[in-house]
C-alpha cells in the first residue's frame, strides 16, 4: 500500500502481547523503538501509545521509563489480584476506546498486536475510511487479524530489526494468543541498548527467580 508523508499516524502497542510473543518464540527482547519507527515510516506521528500493567512491587518502573525515553506514551493499569491467586490485566477495551476516540485526528491506525480480538476494531476503523496496519510476529498473530488489516508486517521476517538482547531458550509451544493465560517468567531488569536505541530485559537475580510461577491473564 502506498504511504504518503502527510498521512497522520497513530501507533497503539499491545505491550504484553509483544513482550511475551518475543520471549516465548525466540527467547529475545523487543526493540520497541524500531517498531515505532517502522510503523510511522516517515509519516506524521500524532501519538504512539503503549498499554502496560503496573504491579505492587513497581519492578517494572525502569521498563516504563525506557519506553518513555523512546517517545512512547504510556497507558497504565493496575494488576488485578483475586483471592484464588489468579492475576489479570486486560487492556483490549481501553486500547479500542482510545483508537475510536482518536479516529478524527488520524489517517492511519497502526496496531502492534497479534490478538484477534481487535478484528471488530479494525472493521470499524476501516468503515470510517481509515487505513489500518498491523505489526506483530506471525506465529502468534490471528489469521483473521491478518486478513482484516490493510497491511500486515510480519516482524518475524526481520528479527535483527525488531529483536535485541542475547537469546534465551524460547518456550515455543507456549506462545501467547489473545485470551490465553500466560506465565510470567521473571521480574527482569530493563537495560538500554545504546547501539539500537531500544532496550531489553536482563537475566533475573536469585531473589527474582523466586517470583516465578505467578500467572497473568491477558
Amino acid at each position: 500500500m502506498l504511504k504518503h508523508l502527510d498521512q497522520r499516524v497513530g501507533v497503539f502497542i499491545d505491550t504484553q502481547n509483544m513482550y511475551y510473543s518475543a520471549r516465548y518464540l525466540f527467547g529475545r527482547r523487543v526493540n520497541f523503538g524500531h517498531i515505532v519507527e517502522d510503523a510511522v515510516a516517515g509519516r506524521k506521528l500524532i501519538r504512539a501509545m503503549a498499554y502496560v500493567v503496573k504491579t505492587k512491587t513497581a519492578d517494572e518502573t525502569p521498563f516504563f521509563e525506557a519506553l518513555k525515553k523512546l517517545g512512547i506514551e504510556l497507558r497504565e493499569k493496575e494488576l488485578m489480584e483475586y483471592l484464588s491467586g489468579q492475576k489479570k490485566a486486560d487492556w483490549d477495551v481501553g486500547l479500542a476506546i482510545d483508537v475510536v476516540r482518536m479516529l478524527d485526528m488520524l489517517d492511519v491506525v497502526v496496531l502492534v498486536t497479534g490478538d484477534g480480538d481487535f478484528v471488530p476494531l479494525i472493521d470499524f476503523a476501516k468503515s470510517r475510511g481509515r487505513i489500518v496496519e498491523v505489526m506483530a510476529f506471525r506465529e502468534t498473530t490471528s489469521s483473521k487479524l491478518v486478513e482484516s488489516t490493510d497491511e500486515y508486517t510480519n516482524m518475524s521476517d526481520n528479527k535483527r530489526r525488531f529483536l535485541i538482547g542475547p537469546a534465551r531458550r524460547p518456550s515455543g509451544e507456549g506462545a501467547p494468543r489473545g485470551g490465553e493465560i500466560l506465565e510470567e517468567k521473571s521480574e527482569d531488569e530493563v537495560v538500554e541498548d545504546e547501539e539500537t536505541g531500544g532496550f531489553f530485559m536482563t537475566q533475573p537475580t536469585k531473589d527474582q527467580e523466586e517470583n516465578r510461577g505467578r500467572r497473568l491473564e491477558f
